[in-house]
């Protein structure tokens, strides 16, 4: 063989060795975690974001109360306080202490669909108020950052059953902003109100919600 003969060969067979080498994927070119984040539901990078928080407790304000009560403001002057006490599987429980009232607690779960909201209100004694489980799932993929809860068809028979049908047009809303705020809030036509709490500094955690000791 000739030297060009031989410089050809060489040639021809560097490019084919070139062409034999594997191109990277989309998933090997995208770290992991990122594209895990990218592909996850809006509820689900929620939940993390609660359940992050499991264990912790945290002060809160009220920043929307409207309109005003006219009397007997069970929040006036009162220390506010909620808990992320427990994270079982796709539910966290969210006690919301009122000064030294134990009866509220959030139950936030995971659905097939999105997520779910209720609240379990109890009595010092541990037995369900007359108005306990009623809440809502919500109607759309919400973000990450806040999700909407519109009253469900079991809580509106509730509220009209109990003389409180002004509640049947109920919408909760939670929002977390990680390190910095978690939000409830509750709105209707010519309602407001909304507690925010400092998640950037965890306190004491307080008692547990009535019914709830062990």
């Amino acid at each position: 063989m000739n030297r060009c003969h031989h410089a050809l060969a060489v040639a021809v067979l560097l490019a084919l060795t070139a062409c034999a080498r594997p191109v990277a994927t989309v998933s090997e070119a995208v770290p992991a975690a990122a594209a895990s984040t990218a592909e996850s539901a809006p509820a689900d990078v929620f939940m993390e974001r609660m359940r992050s928080l499991c264990g912790q407790a945290f002060a809160g304000r009220i920043v929307a109360d409207q309109p005003a009560p006219a009397a007997g403001d069970p929040f006036a002057g009162q220390s506010l306080v909620m808990h992320v006490r427990e994270c079982d599987g796709d539910t966290l429980r969210i006690p919301f202490h009122v000064g030294g009232d134990r009866s509220r607690t959030w139950v936030l779960s995971r659905t097939a669909t999105g997520l779910r909201l209720k609240h379990d209100h109890r009595h010092d004694d541990g037995s369900e108020d007359v108005l306990t489980r009623y809440g809502g799932d919500t109607a759309d993929a919400g973000s990450a950052q806040r999700q909407t809860f519109p009253v469900d068809a079991e809580s509106q028979a509730l509220f009209s059953r109990e003389g409180r049908s002004v509640s049947n047009r109920n919408v909760w809303a939670m929002e977390i902003v990680p390190g910095q705020v978690f939000a409830y809030e509750l709105s209707r036509p010519q309602r407001l109100f909304r507690v925010e709490f400092d998640l950037s500094r965890p306190i004491q955690a307080p008692p547990p919600p009535w019914g709830h000791e062990d």
